[in-house]
């Protein structure tokens, strides 16, 4: 099952789960797998004489920020040792290569998912206005 196609998620019944305040919002997709890349939709709503405006943020989740950190700082230190301490430059440029592979993978990624989160809540946007 491709868990990335948007008819895999039209079975749910809730397409998002999270918590809704009375002008806020923070919510994600539904899913049936464990997605480190999802992507927490937080929103704001104010009120205009007009309408209402809908601001959108899109972060990953904690702890994924927190992993992704933790091993990017990890890889620069292995970068640093190596280079400074043990003067293994090969194994430096290694570390730092693959800090950089992994915050770019991290980030495709990522944004990858706000674009499949982005789809679906625009159209469910679009839904509730022709109603």
């Amino acid at each position: 099952m491709n868990f990335l196609a948007y008819d895999a998620l039209k079975q749910n019944t809730h397409l998002f789960n999270g918590t809704i305040k009375e002008n806020s919002f923070s919510i994600s997709l539904v899913i049936d797998r464990a997605d480190s890349f999802l992507p927490l939709i937080k929103g704001k709503i104010e009120d205009t004489p007009m309408g209402s405006i809908l601001f959108l943020s899109y972060s990953l989740f904690p702890s994924s920020a927190f992993f992704l950190g933790f091993w990017t700082v990890v890889s620069l230190l292995l970068c640093l040792f190596f280079g400074l301490n043990s003067e293994k430059y090969v194994y430096s440029a290694l570390s730092f290569g693959f800090a950089l592979f992994n915050y770019g993978f991290a980030w495709a990624h990522f944004r990858r998912k706000i674009k499949l989160s982005q789809a679906v809540f625009h159209e469910i946007l679009e839904t509730k206005k022709t109603e």
